[in-house]
């Protein structure tokens, strides 16, 4: 397990030396009794703090930023009414001052000796933090050894983006508690940072010494103003090749076809990646992170093709985990990236019964519905429902192998002529390719492919980061209110521009 990681300590590996300046003021007096104010005297002897939390704002590279972090050698982090006010005054401010604010709890939780008065005090951190995020200010977690109780179920559990320590004990019910109330020990390897992760209730372990270069590139993509739009210059239709759907279709398939991977390593000038619903939900098929394309912020979301398989493809916990993403963008009042590139949903009972349409439409009904400026991009495969959730963007690009289509043309084949034999004669006649995308209205430009993704991946991938870096730099230009109408009219007129 890992060592507990003084408040002061972390402090000085986050922020630029010099720069920390205290917000604390003399606690507030809880009117202890004769045997909690000589523990309180003890642990301000002990941890040379006096109270378990400490406030201020500090530099991280020259970018400003707001501070909370507990100190554990003081009553064991515990949070009581004192302690809650200083959190609280402290989000307050830096709400006030438009400051991103960066918590790091670790905690038992309430503190015992002032019952439930403390314990309640959750309610308030909670409810400041959400003030906080609803300014559209960035609120970031780093969780450490141990953080457990009402603090890991409010203010630690709240981030938009949460990261934990290695080895960290991070739970609910502390194991000691768990032990004394079921007589027996709580299941070895549930409560740590690195299981929470693996099942995407945080988005990462990072140490302690990691934990200012993340910092940085966050505010990078989150704080920096974007750069100058680039030049807005058409993608070139007359170059698209007119070639039978069929074969952007086995082309879409090869195995060296570019992926978003491909995208953020060769196109993105700044990454953080996330993981997970942030409920205990995770899926290797679809990928979410912050980023940024040409100077240009964004929340990117794109499914995964080297995260399918016909084994393993779109089901409930993606969906959901791009719902977030979504949320994410509204919320830090960035631009939302959308990759589609997908082989369709699952197909299985499981899906079925963790709601796999009811997520699809939810995915739907908050993207159209979305406030901040949304891209889509198809660049491969768009079949189903699962790229459906990923399309009504306010401006749609595909590549020039893209396609999207109702079934794969397989599927469409067996339907209609009851064999596969006539996919490719399906995939001509409904319409799927990119050119007929354009012709229909469905995407508003054709990403070149020279002549083949699969054979210039990396000049591939970098066109694609220009263009969305373009159609983000056009769309932060209109209001939302425009946005919203124009998107509103594009998807009720569909079907007429033939």
């Amino acid at each position: 397990m890992a060592a507990e990681i003084p408040a002061r300590d972390l402090l000085d590996l986050v922020l630029d030396t010099g720069s920390f300046v205290s917000w604390d003021q003399t606690p507030l007096d809880s009117e202890p009794d004769e045997k909690y104010r000589a523990a309180l005297t003890k642990a301000a002897e002990k941890s040379g703090v006096d109270e378990s939390v400490i406030t201020g704002a500090g530099e991280v590279r020259g970018r400003p930023v707001a501070v909370i972090a507990c100190e554990f050698a003081f009553l064991a982090g515990s949070i009581g009414v004192a302690a809650a006010e200083r959190i609280v005054a402290a989000v307050e401010r830096a709400t006030r001052e438009a400051l991103p604010l960066l918590a790091s709890p670790t905690s038992g939780g309430t503190r015992m000796q002032e019952g439930t008065i403390a314990f309640v005090q959750m309610v308030k951190i909670a409810a400041a933090v959400a003030a906080h995020k609803a300014a559209h200010l960035p609120y970031l977690v780093y969780l450490r050894n141990p953080t457990t109780g009402g603090v890991f179920a409010s203010w630690g559990s709240l981030g938009h983006i949460t990261v934990a320590e290695p080895g960290a004990l991070i739970g609910f019910l502390g194991p000691r508690v768990y032990e004394s109330l079921y007589g027996e020990k709580f299941p070895e390897g549930v409560q740590t940072s690195e299981n929470l992760y693996r099942n995407g209730v945080i988005d990462g372990v990072v140490p302690a010494p990691r934990l200012r270069p993340l910092v940085h590139r966050t505010l990078r993509v989150l704080i920096d103003p974007p750069a100058a739009p680039t030049a807005s210059a058409a993608l070139p239709v007359a170059d698209i090749p007119d070639v039978p759907a069929w074969q952007s279709v086995k082309l879409s398939r090869r195995a060296g076809r570019p992926g978003i991977r491909h995208l953020l390593r060769h196109a993105a000038t700044e990454q953080v990646p996330l993981s997970g619903t942030g409920q205990g939900e995770t899926e290797g098929t679809v990928l979410l992170s912050l980023a940024r394309f040409r100077g240009a912020p964004c929340v990117l979301l794109g499914q995964d093709r080297a995260g399918q398989s016909a084994q393993n493809t779109m089901g409930p916990a993606a969906l959901r985990e791009a719902r977030r993403g979504m949320r994410l963008a509204e919320e830090l009042q960035l631009p939302l990236v959308l990759v589609i590139d997908t082989l369709g949903a699952a197909l299985s009972r499981e899906a079925e019964e963790r709601g796999l349409a009811p997520e699809i439409a939810r995915c739907i009904s908050d993207l159209v519905t979305l406030k901040t400026p949304t891209v889509s991009v198809l660049l491969g495969q768009g079949t189903g429902g699962g790229a459906l959730a990923f399309l009504p963007a306010d401006r749609v690009l595909a590549a020039q192998n893209g396609w999207l289509a109702p079934l794969p043309p397989e599927g469409a084949s067996a339907l209609v002529h009851r064999d596969t034999a006539h996919a490719h004669e399906m995939a001509t006649c409904q319409g799927i390719r990119s050119l007929d995308l354009l012709r229909d209205g469905v995407i508003d430009a054709i990403i070149p492919e020279h002549p083949d993704a699969a054979d210039e991946p990396v000049d591939f991938s970098k066109r694609v980061g220009l263009a969305i870096s373009r159609e983000i730099g056009s769309l932060n230009e209109v209001s939302e209110s425009e946005r919203s109408a124009a998107r509103h009219a594009r998807y009720r007129s569909l079907g007429f521009s033939r």
